[in-house]
């Protein structure tokens, strides 16, 4: 057998080493501070026009009323390496908008920015939350920041974004009666992915506390939310295969039991749960609590009991195509909800408004007025 020459195979270990350190690098390129374009309307591939893909929104409203909603797109129709979050807002209740800032990574790639949430803390911030990663290589992602003192003031002057830690972030955070900030951050192909990054002062630092398991036959995406129930204790629901499992901690985060079937019947698809003023729980989803359809048919339901019972749905848009819900409640009891329809074709950014009480009556003339108050918000493409 021919022997290969000691300077040969030293070359070759050398060349892979390299390759090994290029990857390396590519593959933390998630940490690298993107891009911010604060004229939109100026670079024509970040224009509605332009866009071939439109969705995933998240929304809040400020103390005085000014409304900030975030999704990304792409001048591609997919979620691929050309997508980039925008973030526009409203002063007239949503009835008027204006794209404010554009946060790319690289352009046309290899890097994307992607899944954004916006929120407004309780000292009035703006967060707009977003993640970066390698095209589609969810494993190497980064959850990233810009944080506004102001959320009434739109300013050119943008602050520097700030890595928080790694994975993806998709929904809102929490802040437990305890005051401390719960971000539902995901690692979605690690074991114990759906993990909770506590800050105890105030997000200026972030540490990971603990996490639940989501088996790995069952587990997708996790985009998992956190309430706390009446008695401290913490109750997750996650995406998974199957619809919504669900996981408990009685620790504050620290530990969380094994994630099951949560009860609620749903497709693999993003739902959204939230504590309300009066304390009752506000559930978003596709179709009734007890039955299992596709991504059509967004309702909205209370329950007074920490999620053991729902009321009967107000239904807010049935259309094939719409998801992706999110929103808020403000301090004249109104609850702000976003959703996405028809990502590539229609590429509609949306938003409706109701009450508790409405969702409690749901009658026929609630739904109709909910149907009165939806607004457009962004509609990418060519118009037709």
């Amino acid at each position: 057998m021919k022997k290969i020459p000691v300077i040969k195979i030293c070359v070759f270990l050398l060349v892979l080493l390299v390759s090994k350190m290029a990857f390396s690098q590519d593959d933390n390129s998630f940490l690298k501070p993107p891009k911010l374009i604060t004229i939109p309307a100026s670079v024509e591939d970040y224009t509605p026009e332009s866009r071939k893909f439109t969705g995933i929104s998240s929304l809040a409203v400020s103390p005085e009323g000014r409304i900030w909603a975030v999704w990304y797109a792409g001048i591609t129709p997919s979620e691929d390496l050309n997508n980039y979050v925008v973030l526009a807002t409203s002063e007239d209740h949503g009835q008027n908008w204006k794209e404010v800032l554009v946060i790319d990574p690289d352009g046309s790639g290899p890097f994307r920015a992607f899944d954004p949430e916006v929120w407004i803390d309780p000292d009035g911030q703006l967060w707009i939350f977003w993640a970066q990663a390698i095209e589609q290589h969810e494993n190497a992602a980064g959850v990233w920041s810009l944080t506004i003192n102001n959320s009434n003031i739109v300013d050119s002057d943008w602050p520097k974004p700030r890595h928080l830690t790694d994975g993806i972030m998709m929904c809102k955070p929490l802040v437990l009666s305890s005051g401390e900030w719960v971000l539902p951050a995901s690692t979605w192909r690690i074991t114990n992915s759906a993990r909770a990054i506590v800050s105890t002062d105030k997000g200026q630092t972030w540490q990971e506390r603990g996490a639940a398991n989501v088996p790995e036959n069952f587990r997708l995406y996790d985009e998992h939310m956190i309430v706390e129930k009446k008695n401290g204790d913490l109750r997750m629901l996650v995406r998974t295969k199957y619809g919504i499992g669900e996981s408990l901690s009685s620790d504050r985060g620290y530990t969380w039991s094994p994630v099951s079937p949560s009860g609620i019947q749903h497709p693999s698809a993003r739902f959204f749960i939230r504590k309300l003023n009066s304390g009752s729980l506000l559930l978003v989803k596709h179709g009734p609590v007890d039955m299992k359809i596709g991504r059509s048919h967004l309702m909205a339901f209370i329950s007074k009991d920490d999620g053991h019972s729902w009321s009967d749905g107000l239904l807010l848009d049935e259309r094939p195509g719409v998801s992706y819900p999110d929103g808020q409640q403000t301090s004249d009891g109104r609850i702000y909800i976003t959703y996405d329809y028809s990502r590539i074709n229609e590429q509609n950014i949306l938003i409706t408004s109701f009450t508790e009480d409405d969702i409690l009556q749901g009658t026929d003339t609630k739904i109709l007025e909910v149907f009165n108050r939806r607004l457009l918000v962004s509609k990418g493409g060519n118009g037709k």
